[in-house]
């Protein structure tokens, strides 16, 4: 009698999903933190979206798609040319591997029809991003790359309040990432992003969605940008003295700014990373035995620890970019606009300051917020409304709630020209758009 209320019930689920106007179905190729976490929007609006399959290369990640979204072992892969060979069984491919895996499954599952979430960047080189949106243009299906800061809620409102005319003729834009001293040690030091051989350079996979939110912000051709930065810091010429390999050896351990033992044990940070959902892991033994334990001064990094680009726009309009890894705060970015009758600042997603020239008076508007049941409370809440927007999409099949493929795929040639000015010390054209 278990079983058959068991197997009622999961029917009835299922139906349901499948009768409702706005839910559409997933398979989910990359289950780590930006796989898993978009996921979880169908465990917070089941109703909207579900998940079918997922594919992931470690076993650990795998469990946790098992036992979150209620799948079979017959639905996961640990390769998604397993799950490829399925045929088309879902709406929709939220592909979120790492940055050099993106090319492939993407132009496979399009070919296949289905729509395509691609996590960002598109791809490391400007030809392959190419290659996929023309898969997808080829295919008939949405390409919608994760620039999530467009959809946050105090990114749109500074948009809005610039078309509104509320500070005249936008003249400039200054945008800081701030990154974060502790996660640029742990993500661009010693992680994943480290080598651009490995990965890609610094400015695409941390910050290609803010030249994206520069670009929509301005919205009009660049007609030149350049580019300065380097390795200043993480190297071995700035070595402290009788600095070890290893941060658990190191003299320095209890009081170096980047210590691991600090930052991973002390502190706690990013402690779901080395252990990657193994809840028997050993902290101390990662440390021992992984990059992550190694000194900031001695690993094999090569990405750049700051970085600014400049964009000049058709109209003489300028921008400017600052990428820094020496911050306190965490990826908290910090935007001024300075228009021709008033100026707006955003140093926090909560709201927005706006000053007016006319008036000589100075008004905070207050930012949407994402609900407070959802669990996607990323990026100000930007990866609910990311997600919200192309479910949506998916739902009603009208591109008009996302940002397009080919829009991306400008964005993107703007970083692969800022890298080429800054590797080539020149200004550089861009193509036309």
């Amino acid at each position: 009698q278990a079983t058959y209320f068991c197997l009622m019930d999961s029917l009835r689920k299922f139906f349901c999903c499948k009768m409702a106007d706005q839910c559409v179905t997933c398979v989910v190729v990359g289950c780590g933190q930006r796989g898993f976490g978009y996921s979880l929007f169908a465990c917070d609006y089941p109703e909207r979206m579900k998940v079918v399959a997922a594919a992931d290369p470690k076993p650990s990640r795998i469990d946790v798609m098992k036992s979150t979204h209620d799948l079979s072992d017959d639905q996961l892969f640990d390769d998604w040319r397993g799950l490829i060979k399925l045929g088309k069984i879902a709406d929709f491919a939220m592909i979120a591997t790492q940055d050099r895996s993106h090319k492939e499954p993407a132009i496979e599952f399009a070919k296949l029809g289905y729509h395509i979430l691609l996590e960002k960047p598109m791809a490391v080189t400007r030809e392959d991003c190419k290659e996929i949106l023309d898969a997808a243009t080829s295919a008939g299906v949405m390409l919608c790359i994760c620039h999530v800061l467009r959809y946050a809620p105090h990114n749109r409102l500074l948009k809005k309040l610039v078309e509104d005319g509320r500070i005249g003729r936008l003249v400039n834009i200054q945008h800081t990432e701030p990154i974060g001293f502790y996660h640029f040690a742990h993500s661009y030091v010693r992680g994943n992003w480290r080598r651009e051989d490995e990965s890609s350079c610094a400015l695409l996979a941390k910050s290609c969605h803010d030249v994206d939110l520069i670009r929509w912000w301005m919205d009009k051709k660049c007609s030149k940008v350049s580019s300065f930065g380097s390795l200043s810091e993480f190297h071995p010429a700035r070595k402290p003295e009788g600095a070890t390999e290893r941060c658990l050896d190191c003299p320095h351990q209890n009081t170096c700014a980047y210590s691991a033992k600090r930052i991973y044990i002390r502190y706690g940070c990013f402690r779901n990373v080395l252990t990657d959902g193994d809840q028997f892991a050993s902290i101390a033994e990662k440390l021992k035995t992984t990059n992550y334990g190694k000194c900031v001064w001695q690993s094999d990094n090569d990405v750049v620890d700051n970085q600014v680009v400049n964009f000049e726009f058709e109209d003489g309009s300028t921008a400017s970019f600052s990428m820094i890894a020496f911050t306190e705060k965490l990826c908290q970015r910090e935007t001024t606009f300075y228009g021709t009758k008033g100026q707006l600042r955003c140093f926090d997603d909560s709201k927005v300051v706006l000053f007016d020239f006319e008036k000589l008076s100075q008004e905070e508007i207050q930012c949407e917020r994402p609900p407070s049941n959802t669990r996607l409370q990323g990026h100000g809440g930007a990866d609910f409304f990311l997600m919200d927007a192309f479910i949506k999409a998916v739902a009603k099949n009208d591109p008009s709630y996302i940002s397009s493929g080919a829009d991306a795929f400008a964005s993107h040639n703007l970083v692969f020209d800022a890298e080429q000015s800054r590797h080539e010390g020149r200004i550089i054209i861009p193509d036309a758009e």
